[in-house]
C-alpha cells in the first residue's frame, strides 16, 4: 500500500511594496521578491520593485484603480488560495503597507479560514514615505503633536468622513486617494471650522524620480491642481507642517541627493569610503 503524498506546501507572504523607491522596502521584502514562484501585485508598485523579482516568477497583475478592477478582491482571495494549494510560494505584493489601507486584513481573514499558511511583511506606507520626500514632517513640536491617516475614496460623489475630527488644530490629516476628490474635501474642511488658510499639500508620484510637489491653503489648492496635470497616485496632507516644505524639501528628482546644501557644508562631509562600504 502507498504512502499518501503530503500536500503541497505552498505560501503566501502579503509583503508590503513601500511607496515606490525599491530601496525602501526591507530586507525581509527583498528577499522574497528574489524567491517567488508567483507574484501578485498591484497598480501601486512601482516598476523598481517588479524589478527585484525573480525572472522565473510567473507574474499576475491584480490591481484596482477608481471605477477599474482587474480582479474583484473575492477573486484574488480565491486566486491567493488556490496557488498556496498548488505548493507556489506566492508574494502578494501591496503598495505601501498591506495593512494600512491594502486590505491585507481581509486576504489574511480568508487565508486562514482555507488553512493557508501566510506571513505579513510590513513596508512602509505612503504617508510616511511621502512625506519624508517631500521635506513635510508629520508631527514636529511647534506644529503638530498627532497625525491621522484616512482614506478619500468617494463613495457617490461624497467622501464619507468624520469631518469635526479632521479640522482639530495641532495635528496633520493624510487623506490617501484624494486627487478626485479634492474640492469636496477643502470645501467640507472649511465646512466643518477649518481656516481657509490652513495649509495643504498636494504629491505626486512620492518618492520616484517623477514625483511633484503642490502646496497652497484649503481655500486656493482645488484651483491650481484643476491646472496641474495631477494624477493618481497621489497624496493630500493637511496641516501646519506643510509651511516646512519650503524649507526642507531636500529630495531631487533628478539625482536622489539633497538639495539644501551649502558650499561650505558639502566641504565638510566626510569622503565616501572605497567600494562604497564603511570601514
Amino acid at each position: 500500500m502507498s504512502t499518501p503524498h503530503p500536500p503541497p506546501s505552498g505560501r503566501v507572504y502579503l509583503v508590503g511594496a513601500g511607496p515606490g523607491d525599491p530601496e525602501l522596502l526591507t530586507l525581509r521584502a527583498a528577499r522574497l521578491l528574489a524567491q517567488a514562484d508567483v507574484l501578485v501585485y498591484d497598480n501601486l508598485v512601482s516598476d523598481g520593485v517588479l524589478a527585484l523579482a525573480s525572472p522565473k516568477a510567473e507574474r499576475i497583475y491584480a490591481g484596482k484603480r477608481r471605477n477599474e478592477h482587474t480582479l474583484r478582491q473575492e477573486q484574488i482571495n480565491a486566486l491567493l488560495v488556490q496557488l498556496a494549494r498548488e505548493g507556489k510560494q506566492v508574494v502578494r505584493l501591496k503598495g505601501g503597507d498591506p495593512f494600512i489601507f491594502g486590505r491585507g486584513g481581509e486576504e489574511m481573514q480568508k487565508l486562514g479560514e482555507q488553512g493557508v499558511p501566510f506571513e505579513v511583511v510590513p513596508g512602509i506606507t505612503a504617508a510616511s514615505g511621502v512625506a519624508c520626500y517631500a521635506g513635510i514632517p508629520l508631527t514636529h513640536r511647534d506644529h503638530a503633536q498627532s497625525c491621522l491617516f484616512v482614506t478619500g475614496h468617494l463613495k457617490d460623489g461624497n467622501p464619507e468622513l468624520d469631518w469635526a475630527a479632521l479640522v482639530r488644530p495641532q495635528q496633520t490629516v493624510v487623506i490617501y486617494m484624494g486627487l478626485s476628490g479634492l474640492p469636496e474635501i477643502c470645501r467640507q474642511l472649511i465646512a466643518h471650522g477649518a481656516p481657509a488658510s490652513r495649509p495643504i499639500a498636494l504629491v505626486q508620484h512620492g518618492t520616484l524620480a517623477t514625483q511633484r510637489v503642490l502646496t497652497g491653503t484649503l481655500a486656493d489648492l482645488p484651483a491650481q491642481a484643476a491646472g496641474s496635470g495631477f494624477s493618481s497616485p497621489s497624496l493630500l496632507i493637511v496641516g501646519d507642517v506643510v509651511r516646512l516644505h519650503g524649507t526642507l524639501d531636500w529630495f531631487d528628482t533628478q539625482t536622489g541627493a539633497r538639495t539644501r546644501l551649502t558650499h561650505d557644508e558639502a566641504a565638510q562631509l566626510p569622503p565616501l569610503p572605497s567600494h562604497g562600504v564603511p570601514s
